[in-house]
């Protein structure tokens, strides 16, 4: 079998060839468009890749056309020779991955399929979205601060309207410059109101998700970000290995005989990490002391309110991967019983 190593580009991609001996058969470089065109013509080959943008769309391709695939993670190509002694370039890039193939079955990152990266995208632009209002919030109620004023509230939709009752209720005109933010910031309001509309279609169409949803602190956006994450919940031994994964568990510095834990090792996608925190936080904050509250305020007794949430945000986790394996609903009294990865 013949290695093909594809230093992928935005425009144009370096493509080395080495046959199952290691001598090199062929290096080109090619439009990005054009690579279909190319690995078709190819006999059956390994096909190496780094991570990058087009790295899933062009496993995918190769994938259908035959090749065998490796996605090889960003943070293990320096380790395989690339970059190696400072010099660096497309063509030496291609040559390092495709000896390290000749040499090494290289590991390969998981490849989503298409409806998960869809579905990543549709939540990931949301958050720019979200990330892009609050920006504006910000410098509105920083320009308000220059003038000794406060808008009080937390609402985001109700913001614009709630700076204007203030100017309104004081006499004052409002500033132009603050208007034109006003305006802005209504604006994204309505595009996230539209994206959150279309999330919770999708949500309410999958059957996991709307499982999902039955868990506390749990809405549209946390439930289609979760199934699109994971993607495949075989890929996943059990909860344990779920919590890793999100980086929702402790790290280790250990050597020698000195042992030292450290704290949350945040490997994996942080938006979902951060979505699971805030569905933690919904269920702290909730009325009552339902079963799950309530096993999160004993841990807080011990280890405190912070960490205590973490725990949660871990137990929720573990939760969904359960009602997905599963095809369970929540149950409130069963949740509070199960045990979470160690604090």
């Amino acid at each position: 079998m013949q290695h093909v190593a594809i230093d992928l580009g935005g425009k144009e991609s370096q493509i080395c060839v080495r046959s199952s001996d290691g001598s090199v058969i062929e290096e080109c470089r090619k439009p990005t468009a054009a690579l279909g065109r190319y690995l078709e013509r190819q006999p059956r080959s390994r096909v190496v890749i780094e991570t990058c943008a087009e790295g899933f769309a062009t496993a995918d391709l190769a994938i259908r056309l035959g090749h065998e695939v490796r996605v090889v993670p960003a943070a293990l190509v320096r380790a395989l020779g690339v970059g190696a002694r400072g010099l660096k370039n497309d063509q030496r890039d291609a040559r390092a991955l495709s000896e390290a193939s000749c040499r090494l079955d290289l590991p390969s990152v998981h490849v989503p399929s298409i409806h998960s990266r869809q579905r990543k995208s549709m939540c990931g632009l949301r958050q720019v979205l979200v990330e892009a209002r609050t920006k504006l919030i910000n410098s509105v109620r920083g320009y308000l601060r220059t003038c000794c004023q406060r808008i009080h509230g937390r609402s985001s939709e109700s913001f614009a309207r709630r700076v204007r009752e203030h100017f309104a209720s004081e006499q004052s005109e409002l500033p132009a410059m603050v208007e034109r933010q006003l305006k802005a910031i209504e604006c994204l309001t309505e595009q996230i109101q539209e994206a959150d509309r279309a999330l919770a279609k999708q949500a309410l169409a999958d059957p996991v998700c709307k499982r999902l949803m039955t868990a506390p602190g749990v809405g549209p956006v946390t439930s289609v970000r979760f199934v699109a994450t994971l993607d495949e919940v075989g890929r996943f031994s059990d909860a344990h290995a779920v919590a890793s994964y999100l980086g929702l568990v402790p790290g280790e510095r250990s050597s020698s005989d000195k042992q030292r834990r450290t704290g949350l090792t945040k490997a994996g996608p942080a938006q979902m990490r951060w979505l699971l925190m805030q569905a933690a936080w919904s269920v702290m904050r909730s009325r009552g002391e339902p079963p799950l509250k309530r096993w999160a305020l004993e841990v807080s007794k011990r280890r405190g309110k912070h960490i205590a949430t973490v725990a949660l945000a871990r137990k929720l986790s573990g939760i969904l991967f359960a009602l997905w394996r599963d095809g369970s609903e929540f149950q409130a009294v069963r949740a509070a019983r199960w045990p979470s990865a160690s604090a």
